[in-house]
């Protein structure tokens, strides 16, 4: 049978997770997530569904109607009763809460914000389609977001970083006698990050058949599943280079034949795996700052932008939909540019002194 691609298996992945989740929901909200299939994508809907379950947890908790329901008996009919008030209270209860295992769960303003808003989806959609007569999500106002603080790496601590990941200095003796056999791997895979900028999930569902050095591109699933090629230079091209030569004496596991990144186990990389990989060298590096795979994504942004001044392009580059989201991120470095080109035009040339 032959093998699916790594983004299929994903794909089929993430539905089967979802139709176990939504299996423990109320009945109707199957209706729900149908509904907005064509517009999210199976990792939105899975996350949504996290949160309903959340939401229909707090009701059979706190509220005296729904406390002798089941969640699977609770009804549309139900969720008419709801309120302004219970959702207000709703939101308190996100700032800390425990589920039926014990385990504690701590929600500052941006995960009660995600919550709220899978939410006010929920309602908007029930309420557009007459099921629902009242919508309590329209009338809260989703908590004030203080905007954080953009990591990214110097260029000097990017330079520092591969240094790093070649001699293995700073690592523990652990590390380091892993260190040798990996070493090929992850400076190839961190410079692809911090050379190409695209996200760690597209990094991990290569297939050595994705890259092409012919036009030195790489091709990539976005999300929504759009098929995209992503241009890498000259030293990304050295290193991945370097790393399938070595590549082509590993023997990979059953089912992991045409998979880019093997981890020792000769399996498919997979995403935390390289979240810790990522970790590991960045708290040498730089031990003040939170490092991920994202935070590379960002260093690439902001050093494309530097040398070009062209937002669309880094938008373009890092697959963003929204040029706005891009600018979001890289406004600080818009006011710089900005600053910088106050005394580039000359309106009268200036006389010779001499």
């Amino acid at each position: 049978m032959e093998q699916k691609p790594y983004y299929e298996q994903v794909d089929i992945q993430n539905t089967k997770k979802l139709r176990e989740l939504v299996s423990t929901l109320p009945s109707f909200s199957a209706t729900f997530f149908r509904g907005i299939e064509q517009t999210t994508s199976s990792r939105t809907r899975i996350a949504y569904a996290y949160d309903l379950r959340v939401f229909f947890e707090f009701l059979l908790k706190e509220n005296p109607y729904y406390r002798n329901k089941e969640m699977k008996d609770i009804t549309l009919d139900d969720l008419d009763r709801v309120r302004a008030f219970d959702l207000e209270e709703y939101m308190e209860y996100l700032k800390y809460y425990s589920n039926d295992e014990n385990t504690e769960h701590i929600n500052k303003e941006r995960g009660i914000t995600r919550k709220i808003s899978a939410l006010k989806s929920f309602y908007n959609y029930f309420y557009k389609k007459e099921m629902l007569q009242n919508n309590p999500a329209a009338l809260i106002s989703l908590p004030k977001l203080h905007e954080k603080d953009i990591i990214r790496l110097d260029i000097d601590e990017v330079a520092t970083l591969l240094d790093q990941v070649e001699n293995g200095e700073g690592l523990t003796k652990r590390q380091q006698a892993f260190h040798e056999k990996t070493k090929i791997r992850d400076v190839a895979l961190l410079t692809l990050l911090l050379g190409t900028g695209i996200r760690v999930s597209e990094c991990v569902g290569l297939d050595i058949n994705d890259v092409d050095f012919r036009n030195d591109g790489i091709r990539i699933h976005r999300k929504g599943g759009k098929e995209v090629v992503v241009y890498f230079g000259e030293e990304v091209r050295e290193a991945l280079l370097d790393y399938i030569e070595e590549r082509k004496r590993v023997i990979p596991a059953s089912g992991h034949e045409q998979a880019l990144f093997l981890s020792l186990q000769s399996r498919r990389m997979s995403v935390k795996s390289v979240e810790n990989l990522v970790k590991k060298y960045a708290r040498i590096v730089s031990p003040l700052k939170k490092i991920t795979p994202h935070k590379l994504r960002s260093t690439y942004g902001t050093n494309l932008y530097r040398e070009t001044g062209d937002i669309y392009l880094v938008a373009d580059v890092l697959g963003h939909s929204d040029v706005n989201t891009t600018r979001k991120h890289y406004a600080a470095l818009e006011e710089e540019r900005r600053r910088s080109a106050r005394n580039a035009v000359r309106l009268r040339e200036k006389p010779d002194k001499n």
